[in-house]
């Protein structure tokens, strides 16, 4: 059955426009998956019935994984066998009609403009490394995009004289726009202190101590930092500054679409989560200030 596996995995690598977080969690997915049907002794994929997919799904749960886990293990199952029925590898699809099971939707953590207001102000700008880390976490905040396509900028993706970046994911590119702060930090860093830090002939905005483009776990390690520095005591990730960045907007009056855009999202519907936060503050505004509420 390895065989199937590895022929899916080359087909979405190849024909499906999926970020590589994407593609491995397809991977591991499958390959989990694979290992249950072994225990199970099904040496044949099509003799994968739904049945197995529904016991597979309660395996899951029972070693405590979380729902959207075993949504996102679902998803990927499904992905596989449709894959395998278009290329006639299986008589049936046995995921036809499974629904995901359905868990409370968690709101992400926002931070107050005061709390950004306090993580922006802990690295200390007279280093080069400070430098450095205060341009990156007011770009990740002033653009909303992810801590993967942070890392991932190169010197081209900025004009510092039209105040924006390009995003490139995919073969999908959009333009964010920066603001004052975040340009200000920005061209400290490049005029500063980036020539010194990168080697010769690097294209990264964004390097470490060693002068190798800056990758995801280091910035991870960054940002935890100054959290703990800055005593906020919400969890704090990249990914917070970017729910907090689209809140912000929607809370100074920015519409749905265009922080969509910003952000990335193909589907509107992931970008609501953020009109429902806005309106559970505004509840929590009413009712506490309303003297009739």
């Amino acid at each position: 059955m390895n065989e199937y596996v590895e022929n899916f995995i080359d087909y979405i690598t190849n024909e499906r426009e999926l970020s590589k977080n994407t593609l491995d969690s397809y991977k591991r997915d499958i390959y989990q998956f694979m290992v249950f049907l072994n225990t199970m002794k099904i040496e044949n994929i099509d003799d994968v019935t739904k049945t197995n997919i529904i016991t597979y799904m309660i395996h899951l749960k029972k070693v405590g994984r979380a729902t959207s886990t075993i949504s996102r293990n679902l998803a990927s199952i499904r992905s596989f066998f449709q894959y395998l029925f278009s290329k006639r590898h299986v008589s049936k699809d046995p995921t036809l009609n499974l629904e995901a099971p359905k868990g409370e939707k968690k709101l992400p953590i926002i931070l107050t403009i005061e709390e950004i207001e306090l993580l922006l102000d802990q690295p200390k700008t007279n280093t080069q490394k400070g430098i450095r880390d205060k341009a990156m976490l007011e770009l990740l905040y002033a653009t909303g995009i992810r801590v993967s396509e942070l890392v991932e900028l190169n010197l081209e993706d900025v004009n510092l004289s039209m105040s924006y970046l390009k995003c490139n994911r995919g073969n999908k590119e959009r333009i964010i726009p920066m603001g004052s702060m975040a340009l200000e930090a920005l061209k400290n860093y490049l005029e500063n202190c980036r020539d010194y830090m990168v080697k010769e002939d690097g294209d990264a905005l964004f390097v470490n101590v060693q002068g190798n483009p800056m990758s995801r776990q280091g910035f991870w390690k960054i940002i935890k930092k100054y959290a703990h520095n800055a005593q906020i005591e919400k969890s704090i990730t990249p990914q917070v500054l970017r729910h907090s960045f689209a809140i912000h907007l929607l809370q100074n009056g920015a519409d749905l679409k265009s922080i969509q855009k910003m952000l990335g999202h193909s589907d509107i519907s992931t970008t609501n989560i953020y009109a429902l936060i806005n309106s559970k503050k505004i509840n929590e505004v009413y009712t506490k200030a309303h003297p009739r509420a």
